[in-house]
């Protein structure tokens, strides 16, 4: 899981330090609202092609570890 998460970059100066996909200014949080809205993995990667499969991957890993920390701190 350790690789996905590396496809994921947080830097203050992108999108106000919104975690981001590498290389690019798409934040996890706009795929994941991409896929919650019913588009596919393909559908987002065919509307941003500098997207791969793996960054779809990597969003939902990342989406999932932020869960865990925060239900693991209760």
């Amino acid at each position: 899981m350790s690789e996905l998460l590396d496809r994921i970059t947080i830097n203050p100066a992108v999108r106000s330090g919104k975690p981001v996909i590498n290389g690019t200014r798409i934040t996890v949080s706009d795929i994941l609202e991409y896929l919650a809205s019913g588009m596919s993995a393909d559908e987002i990667i065919a509307d941003f092609p500098d997207l791969k499969h793996e960054d779809i991957l990597a969003t939902l890993a990342f989406a999932a570890q932020r869960e865990q920390r925060l239900f693991s701190a209760v």
